[in-house]
């Protein structure tokens, strides 16, 4: 028997058949770091730093602001 009166068992089997979430990235901002230059690390690319700031926006109000110790989400 399970943990409740009545309930014998419990079918934990989960289909999913819409698209699959990745799970969000992370970067902390360290020292000297800019966008531009995360997201050369990140996307190979330092022009892409826009994508990274949109995504950030609830934090992030200027695109020259940021701070060692941010941690900040990157898009795919």
């Amino acid at each position: 028997m399970g943990n409740i009166a009545g309930v014998g068992s419990v079918d934990d089997q989960i289909i999913v058949t819409g698209p699959v979430v990745v799970a969000a990235k992370f970067v902390v901002v360290e020292k000297g770091d800019t966008l531009s230059a995360i997201s050369l690390r990140v996307y190979g690319n330092a022009n892409l730093y826009n994508k990274i700031f949109e995504a950030n926006k609830p934090l992030l109000k200027d695109v020259n602001k940021i701070y060692p110790g941010q941690s900040l989400r990157i898009p795919e």
